[in-house]
């Protein structure tokens, strides 16, 4: 018992050394990780539409 309980001690006492974003950091995070998720969204589909193509033409598909 005594080992979780200093584990939960440790843990307190790390996380109030944390240093937590502001509203605006988290705000600004946010977006640029939704632009980054779309940017590589888009890179592979246009990949995965190229590669579609081609084996469609090679296999003499549509």
């Amino acid at each position: 018992m005594t080992k979780i309980i200093n584990f939960f001690k440790e843990s307190y006492g790390e996380l109030k050394k944390s240093v937590w974003l502001s509203k605006q950091q988290m705000i600004q995070s946010t977006i640029f990780v939704f632009i980054v998720v779309g940017i590589v969204t888009l890179y592979i589909a246009i990949i995965d539409w190229g590669l579609a193509g081609i084996l469609s033409r090679i296999l003499g598909g549509n």
